[in-house]
């Protein structure tokens, strides 16, 4: 079994689902004793969070190198970016080490294809919704068609994220807000909803959703524990 290097704290919360999820995972493939190999690098995400609202990605993209660099001198054999927004820096994280990152974009994306969905829609951050680093992958690598909610419902999206799910805050209301976003990209065509940023499944259930829900978290999680098996 390969160690996992995890880089997380980008929440704890979403951090949390993703020990638990591949702790499962080796489980249910090798047994009732068995659990993942891995080491976690997590981040005070007071510091992050100032950092992106600042826009200081080139702060980020060190912090992130190294991290990914610690992990691999402690034994890392693959390595995880546990939230889709830092992806931004995903390339720059590859290149700083020899062990490979698995991008949590893949997973989603060969299953997405995998179920016959070409167009889909996309909540995240702000900055997964409005950057090229996340859409450019899905259309281009896997010729997906991808849907944004309008300006509005992206501040809808990206507050709740950060003054809620972060903080492992969920609310009636807010998954009423995000099933009225969801419903009004399925009205512009959305054939499946790509959940792009892993605190978003402890908010969000497959019956809030018309069509398919795909879960980041989750999917890179078992993705993980597939390639950590061999």
């Amino acid at each position: 079994m390969k160690m996992i290097g995890l880089i997380g704290g980008m929440s704890w919360e979403s951090s949390a689902e993703y020990y638990r999820l591949l702790n499962q995972g080796v489980r249910d493939r090798l047994g009732p004793t068995a659990s993942a190999r891995c080491l976690l690098w997590s981040f005070d995400f007071a510091e992050i969070e100032r950092l992106q609202h600042a826009g200081d990605w080139p702060a980020l993209t060190g912090l992130m190198t190294d991290a990914a660099r610690r992990l691999e001198g402690a034994g890392a054999e693959l390595l995880l970016i546990c939230t889709n927004t830092m992806h931004l820096m995903a390339d720059a994280v590859q290149q700083a080490v020899s062990v490979p990152l698995l991008h949590i974009v893949d997973p989603a994306a060969e299953q997405v294809k995998q179920a016959g969905f070409r167009r889909i829609g996309l909540l995240g951050t702000a900055f997964t919704m409005e950057q090229d680093f996340y859409t450019g992958r899905l259309a281009e690598r896997y010729g997906l068609d991808v849907l944004v909610p309008d300006t509005d419902d992206r501040a809808i999206v990206h507050r709740i994220i950060y003054d809620e799910l972060i903080a492992g805050v969920v609310t009636p209301a807010s998954r009423d807000a995000y099933r009225a976003v969801i419903a009004r990209l399925v009205a512009r065509g959305a054939e499946a909803i790509v959940l792009g940023c892993t605190e978003i499944m402890l908010l969000v259930r497959p019956e809030d959703s018309a069509v398919p829900l795909f879960d980041t978290t989750t999917l890179h999680a078992r993705a993980a524990v597939v390639q950590a098996l061999g």
